[in-house]
């Protein structure tokens, strides 16, 4: 007899909608006929990684055909000399989603409520509902986390907070006196994460982040606090997938039981832990944005168009009507932005700020695209 294969999937998987990813340089340039394409949808270092993580990468392939250091020694060794953290706050995670699922699966069960923001990543939805709780989205102000309406949020089942700051896709962010507030009127049987994905951009001071935080100096007051960090964006290593949490022993503990066995490949492990050692390439990979950011926002004043201020490597521009139709015209100029209507978004693009020829050609292809419109 033949079974519906999807009756038998969990309630909470079957009411996922898939995440989707922004589209690749070769499947528009096979489906559009376009050559040197640019790629400003998912949040790149368009810089690459550092020469010293690449060459440790390198060097990392004679060992693949051996198990990874399933606890990422070196790695937990070198982010605890450079964060100033010991070693057993420490989570590794195949990306910084990663630390995000496990915190999900930890302490989040049907009868739970998980409370994140209007706007926020996307993947906070799909991890809750992948566990069956009930998410309780927070309309959001100035398209960001209104942490006042938050705390309103939070009810006696609620067992998860996620805040990214800087937001995705908005780029906004939360000072440190205001997010402390929050942190310390959170009840004890919530837990919190906070989303530092692009915290080296909002810490990096050209980028005019007024009064940012750095979760990781909360971590040793609040035993609720779980800090979530990659090597995706600002050190370039997206391709490789290495994340951390950031969290007092028993929370990471915790983390570390629903950790697959060697969820971090030992390629990955070392060009991570080779990354930390290059300062300037970092330094370089933080200027080049800062420098994009405002030739890109110069080009929307230029243009009329009005934007989100954004601490991020990406800021979101009001394309004044649904923004679909645009984004597809852009393709057809060989420039990959990302729509983000599904976050509640639909007059807006987000895009990634890359290196100055890439933010020039985007421009010249969005000023056409708006004026044939």
């Amino acid at each position: 007899m033949a079974a519906d294969i999807a009756s038998l999937a969990a309630p909470g998987v079957r009411a996922i909608a898939p995440y989707q990813p922004g589209k690749p340089i070769e499947e528009l340039e096979r489906e559009y006929g376009v050559s040197r394409a640019v790629k400003l949808a998912s949040n790149e270092n368009p810089l690459g990684p550092s020469p010293k993580a690449l060459a440790a990468a390198r060097a990392a392939l004679d060992g693949i055909a051996l198990y990874p250091d399933g606890n990422g020694f070196m790695l937990k060794h070198k982010l605890g000399e450079n964060l100033n953290v010991p070693m057993e706050w420490l989570t590794l995670g195949n990306g910084s989603s990663d630390i995000l699922d496990f915190a999900v699966r930890a302490f989040v069960t049907p009868e739970n409520e998980v409370v994140f923001s209007e706007h926020a990543f996307a993947i906070y939805p799909i991890l809750t509902q992948a566990a069956g709780a009930r998410a309780v989205i927070v309309p959001a102000k100035r398209w960001g986390n209104d942490l006042a309406a938050l705390r309103r949020a939070i009810g006696p089942t609620t067992r998860l907070v996620f805040i990214a700051n800087p937001n995705n896709p908005t780029g906004t962010w939360l000072a440190r006196a205001e997010l402390e507030d929050f942190l310390e009127s959170l009840p004890a049987h919530v837990v919190i994460v906070i989303d530092e994905a692009y915290f080296e951009y909002a810490s990096y001071a050209p980028m005019g982040a007024r009064d940012y935080p750095n979760a990781l100096a909360w971590v040793g007051k609040f035993p609720n606090l779980i800090v979530a960090r990659t090597f995706s964006k600002a050190y370039g290593l997206a391709g490789l997938r290495v994340g951390y949490g950031v969290s007092q022993p028993a929370v990471a503990d915790l983390l570390n039981r629903v950790r697959p066995p060697f969820n971090v490949n030992s390629v990955a492990l070392a060009a991570a832990t080779a990354a930390l050692d290059d300062e300037a390439h970092l330094n370089k990979s933080l200027e080049t944005t800062a420098k994009g950011m405002h030739q890109i926002v110069a080009g929307f004043a230029d243009l009329g168009l009005g934007h989100i201020p954004s601490v991020g490597n990406f800021v979101c521009v009001d394309v004044g009507r649904p923004a679909v139709p645009v984004y597809e015209a852009l393709l057809r100029e060989g420039v990959i932005v990302r729509p983000v209507a599904n976050y509640g978004m639909p007059n807006h693009l987000r895009v990634t700020v890359g290196l100055p020829e890439e933010n020039a050609r985007f421009l010249a292809a969005i000023e056409k695209v708006l004026g044939q419109a």
